[in-house]
């Protein structure tokens, strides 16, 4: 069933409040399939699994065309309805969301294709930044699946605590890289899977960026406040004078 937005007030029309669902659900759905295509891409990374690794290249065209299709939808909207204030904010919201999302599905598509190089690598252990590869990728996954509920239900609050994360995907990432740099001087044979597992980390690190973007977006749709090059005391304050 498809989710009903909220809706500060009902449309004379009740056809626009419909379109304005669907573009939301759409949305979701979209989510729901790059959210899939990280974790596979993730979990191939780390287990070396080539064969779900192939099906996230496979299931990447299906990312692409919800981005067609949603792009279609609100171009249909802005021409047919017309749509003014936070309805229009909406629209654009979304739009500039599917594209952060069809970037997310572009970098799990690089990932698993990481994958399959460290695999043809015959002298590459598996093990290589699994343990930082794991944590982070759980981190950026679960932010991913906050955004995606903060937009089924609008929630600007919950989207100000994605916005301003704290900086452990940053952190964690240069950890990582000092511990690869040190195995790749201790055994020159792994240098190549070694720089495939830096681009890799490098992917969730973009995700992060990715998924901080779409809760912009949302904040904006919602509060109608631009947050993009705010500080936090400054975001505090907009919200409290929105």
């Amino acid at each position: 069933m498809a989710k009903e937005i909220p809706q500060t007030e009902k449309h004379i029309f009740q056809k626009f409040d419909d379109d304005l669902s669907n573009l939301v659900n759409k949305l979701l759905e979209m989510g729901g399939l790059v959210e899939k295509q990280l974790s596979d891409a993730t979990t191939a990374l780390i287990e070396m699994d080539t064969e779900l690794a192939l099906a996230v290249i496979a299931n990447e065209e299906q990312v692409d065309d919800f981005d067609i299709e949603i792009d279609k939808l609100c171009v249909r909207l802005i021409a047919m309805r017309q749509p003014t204030a936070s309805d229009l904010r909406l629209v654009l919201g979304v739009g500039k969301s599917v594209q952060d999302l069809e970037r997310i599905g572009d970098e799990a598509d690089k990932i698993a294709k990481l994958t399959i190089s460290i695999a043809e690598e015959s002298n590459s252990p598996s093990s290589i930044g699994r343990a930082k590869i794991r944590y982070i990728s759980q981190y950026v996954a679960d932010k991913l699946r906050q955004v995606l509920d903060a937009y089924g239900r609008l929630d600007a609050d919950l989207s100000l605590t994605i916005v301003r994360r704290e900086k452990i995907v940053d952190e964690e990432q240069k950890s990582a890289i000092r511990e690869l740099v040190t195995y790749m001087m201790e055994d020159p044979r792994s240098i190549s899977a070694v720089l495939s597992v830096m681009w890799a980390l490098r992917s969730l690190e973009r995700v992060a960026d990715h998924v901080e973007n779409m809760a912009e977006h949302l904040i904006y749709t919602v509060k109608g406040v631009d947050v993009r090059h705010a500080t936090l005391k400054e975001v505090k304050k907009q919200f409290r004078d929105s």
